[in-house]
């Protein structure tokens, strides 16, 4: 993130990032959100966030990385509202898994506008001005522990040199069955019974 915006004090972002996270949970469409986030799961699943988890499992990691994609939303939140509405500032620095699970927050968009209304809060997100260079002990993490959430899980919260050695790895796998690109494209054809091939070089 290159920001010219002085980046407010940790204190006053924590304050406000658990009294938003707080206000979201009192909201009726809490649990709506909740649920709604998580329904649709094979239509978020990608190639490049989630699974740089270790042995990930839908199943087992949805819901405390939905419980990281909020918190960001309330730390976002609260550096937009503190800076004055600031795009730039508020796109703090968030590793890839979590960041996809705030996507998948976001795609809520009906209950989340009216949860925006209600509660007199905008939850920003700009993917022209992400980077995904998250290195623990940034900005971020200080933002967090100040809103009383502890230190950021390390299962989630990858840092980006981390994350970009796991794609490599997963990239070689994709790779091998056809998939290139990190899932952006492949050379598999499908055949009249349905089964993927390799296409002929």
């Amino acid at each position: 993130m290159t920001t010219t915006v002085r980046m407010p004090a940790a204190e006053a972002v924590g304050r406000r990032a658990a009294q938003i996270l707080d206000m979201m949970r009192e909201h009726p469409g809490w649990e709506r959100l909740n649920g709604s986030s998580m329904r649709y799961s094979t239509c978020w699943a990608t190639f490049t966030g989630y699974p740089t988890v270790a042995q990930w499992s839908l199943e087992r990691d949805a819901a405390p990385l939905l419980v990281e994609a909020v918190r960001v939303l309330a730390l976002k939140a609260a550096v937009f509202e503190l800076t004055g509405g600031d795009e730039e500032a508020a796109e703090l620095l968030v590793p890839a898994p979590v960041d996809e699970m705030v996507h998948a927050v976001l795609a809520q968009f009906t209950l989340m506008s009216q949860m925006q209304a209600d509660l007199g809060v905008i939850f920003p997100h700009a993917t022209e001005l992400e980077d995904f260079g998250y290195t623990s002990g940034c900005i971020t993490d200080d933002y967090y522990t100040a809103a009383g959430w502890g230190v950021p899980p390390a299962r989630y919260w990858l840092d980006a040199a981390e994350v970009d050695r796991r794609l490599a790895i997963l990239n070689a796998h994709y790779g091998s069955v056809g998939i290139g690109r990190g899932g952006r494209s492949h050379d598999l054809t499908f055949s009249p019974d349905g089964s993927p091939q390799l296409a002929a070089v």
